[in-house]
């Protein structure tokens, strides 16, 4: 079966399916990934095929810290363009379609019609319920479960009015009815897995038939690689450092934030090595190694603790290295894996970007260090992670519909 794994965003947004679509591979599939240019390398590094997908994400993120007006115009067009792309990729042929939960309104769209079945595969959650407010709603939801459900649906409806424009107009051009007014442009798709362990977060009872909780689908580690010299050097000439990184965060604040970190390591008398990201974050001192993009599963399990932004994708990793956490979540559903992680017991209490200050990262470094709690709970944890397979639902769904 030709698969077509759409997804769209940042490196965060596009690893996991690399894990992913390497074991539909294997299971003798011919499997695409269509993502934004920068990952071309990424996926093809993987095994798998790529399409491009208009739209720069780097500047999408830029743009919020420029002005509301420039955010909008930006928002606008990098959707109209997703649109287009997402129909184009589709159209180019094939059997089945597995989308993210950011592009899947263009998914089903396009999947409709040129007859081709579309298949949810979500890396956080997005059905609103009772039990918890869903990433983006405020953390407090409302009062009690039904207010969790409102704020649940509250953010739905935002990310339903972003695309309804474009779902419109890509309607339009593919010969597509109208969408009933009361059609939700973000949902519809069946099934959906989603892509996190229900250790992490477990199933709520009141989401619909058809959508799951699968487990975290890990990245592929490209063919091929090895550690540079110099981080290998680095971790043998001293005890675990920590990493640091705010992945597709911050752009352009790498300045500020290196020099941030450098009083923070040196207050908490640490090494540590830095991840420059989308922030282009520098290394300051002796104790402190600079690196580009390295595979996390080689990577975090060598640390002492991993401090980051608390992404999907970082959250993750860090899980299945088992060490503490320290989220600095900035935005989006960040806070929510942040409050997630500081509920398992594996980190302390997240320390909001827009806070941070050396004297405050120094200080939440050394409190995690320190708890002897933090690194046991993460270490069990990662144990019964690694007994999962969240990739086993989605393969055996495939397999179902493709004999």
């Amino acid at each position: 079966m030709r698969i077509l794994i759409v997804t769209a965003g940042s490196r965060g947004d596009v690893a996991p399916f690399t894990g992913l679509g390497r074991r539909l591979l294997e299971a003798g599939h011919q499997v695409t990934v269509a993502a934004h240019p920068p990952f071309a390398a990424l996926v093809g590094g993987c095994g798998l095929g790529h399409r491009p997908l208009p739209g720069d994400p780097q500047e999408l993120i830029r743009s919020r810290a420029a002005s509301p007006e420039r955010a909008r115009e930006a928002s606008r067009a990098y959707v109209e363009g997703l649109a287009d792309g997402v129909a184009r990729a589709v159209g180019d042929g094939t059997d089945l379609v597995l989308t993210a939960f950011g592009p899947a309104p263009f998914s089903r769209t396009a999947g409709e019609a040129f007859g081709v079945p579309v298949v949810g595969g979500y890396l956080a959650p997005a059905f609103a319920t009772r039990e918890f407010p869903l990433p983006g709603a405020p953390e407090s939801g409302g009062p009690g479960p039904e207010g969790n459900l409102a704020a649940g649906r509250a953010v739905l409806g935002r990310a339903d009015g972003l695309f309804a424009a474009a779902v419109t107009r890509l309607r339009a051009n593919l010969g597509l009815p109208a969408m009933p007014p009361s059609a939700s442009s973000s949902g519809g798709v069946r099934p959906v897995f989603h892509g996190f362990s229900p250790l992490v977060v477990p199933r709520p009872a009141d989401w619909p038939a058809g959508v799951e909780v699968a487990g975290y689908w890990w990245p592929e580690r490209p063919e091929g690689w090895r550690p540079p010299a110099e981080v290998a050097d680095f971790l043998q000439a001293g005890p675990p450092p920590v990493f640091i990184g705010f992945g597709s965060m911050a752009p352009s604040q790498g300045e500020r934030l290196g020099e941030l970190v450098a009083g923070a390591v040196r207050r908490a008398g640490v090494r540590a090595i830095v991840q420059a990201g989308w922030a282009e974050l520098s290394g300051r001192g002796p104790d402190v190694l600079a690196v580009g993009d390295l595979p996390h599963d080689w990577l975090l399990p060598r640390t002492a603790a991993v401090v980051h932004h608390a992404g999907a994708g970082t959250t993750a990793a860090g899980l299945r290295a088992g060490v503490p956490a320290l989220p600095v979540p900035v935005m989006a559903d960040q806070p929510f894996w942040a409050s997630r992680l500081h509920r398992l017991g594996v980190s302390p209490r997240p320390l909001p970007f827009q806070e941070l200050t050396a004297e405050r990262l120094g200080d939440a470094l050394t409190a995690c260090l320190s708890e002897p709690a933090h690194r046991r709970r993460a270490a069990d944890l990662a144990r019964r992670l690694a007994a999962e397979d969240g990739n086993a639902p989605v393969l055996a769904h495939i397999a179902a519909v493709s004999t």
